[in-house]
């Protein structure tokens, strides 16, 4: 126990400047701004916001998901789940962190970026996510030391690459939720995107082709396809769920008894009738009711050891994308493998 709270306490030390408080950030409230306030010390999930939004390619927009999902989660929803039967705040001790401090640079790059209505510059691109590179990695070790379950709300999919990576030595099962493969070697000339993290967190060792289980893919090129074949990569796209559903709880049920697991979920995953702000939503998508029945056929004795919701985006007060990404970290964090 001394030795938890003596990791605990190094990590707090570390984290707090980098971060503006909940209380500070454009939503002003603390994730689902819950009743019975927690500490640090106390907390075994902490939600820490990214809010970027610097390689997207389509539509923008996902600088605000953790605005949209801390809004909606504190004055919309409430935290008392009606098919669960419990507030999920008797269910595990959450701490918010806040929003990552985004340099003065990277703000001027977006700005930037919005007026011209361009893509960055590849050395901007770089400078952002060399920044990413050396702070979401100590993040994530740090709080997965302290004993909490890291949980990154977003923000485009390429932060996910690097919380991925900084828990990849646990070996865990990444289950992927998403519209799109996101696994292209390189996507207009830039390595790292949101369109290549899986790619790389494969061809760089950290994570085997055949730990990632794609869910709800009904989006990607040829080579993408060739990719995930070669890797092993086990895919059950949009089809196969709306009509074969009982195949993916099947497997999941079989695959992660006592597993460590990694959930990614990229709010496209639901079709685009659910999502109307987020940058590249697609047609004969997943509906919460086919999502929630995944959630709940992860084994019991699985270990969540990590989690990203991304690719959230707010635009025209349009808070309906943000709702549902709360609804559906609810769902996830009131399972019993979350320990």
């Amino acid at each position: 126990m001394k030795k938890t709270t003596t990791a605990s306490n190094a990590a707090l030390e570390f984290l707090q400047p980098l971060f503006i408080v909940p209380e500070k950030t454009k939503a002003r409230y603390s994730f689902a701004d819950l009743p019975i306030k927690i500490s640090f010390n106390q907390s075994n999930v902490v939600v820490y916001g990214i809010p970027i939004d610097i390689t997207t390619s389509f539509g923008k927009g996902t600088a605000r998901g953790p605005e949209a999902i801390r809004l909606t989660s504190a004055r919309q929803i409430e935290t008392y789940m009606l098919d669960e039967k419990l507030e999920i705040y008797e269910k595990i001790k959450i701490y918010d962190l806040g929003d990552l401090k985004i340099p003065k640079k990277v703000e001027e790059i977006r700005e930037e970026c919005k007026k011209k209505e361009n893509r960055y510059q590849s050395s901007n691109i770089t400078y952002t996510l060399s920044f990413l590179d050396r702070t979401i990695p100590k993040i994530t070790s740090m709080l997965y030391e302290a004993k909490k379950l890291p949980v990154m709300i977003g923000g485009e999919h390429t932060a996910s690459y690097y919380q991925m990576k900084a828990l990849s030595p646990e070996k865990p099962i990444i289950i992927h939720f998403d519209a799109h493969r996101d696994m292209k070697p390189k996507y207009e000339g830039t390595r790292l995107c949101h369109t290549t993290p899986f790619y790389h967190i494969i061809n760089e060792g950290h994570i085997p082709g055949r730990n990632i289980i794609q869910i709800g893919i009904r989006q990607t090129d040829r080579q993408e396809n060739n990719i995930a074949e070669k890797n092993g990569v086990i895919t059950f796209d949009a089809w196969d769920i709306h009509h074969r559903i009982d195949n993916l709880l099947v497997y999941l049920r079989r695959i992660t008894p006592n597993k460590k697991i990694y959930i990614s979920f990229d709010i496209d995953v639901y079709d685009l009738s659910y999502v109307p702000c987020t940058g590249t939503p697609e047609p004969f998508g997943l509906n919460p009711f086919e999502v929630l029945k995944i959630i709940k056929s992860i084994d019991t004795s699985a270990e969540l050891i990590g989690l990203d919701i991304v690719e959230v985006a707010l635009r025209n007060n349009d808070y309906r994308e943000g709702t549902l990404a709360t609804q559906t970290l609810f769902r996830i964090l009131s399972q019993d493998y979350v320990k």
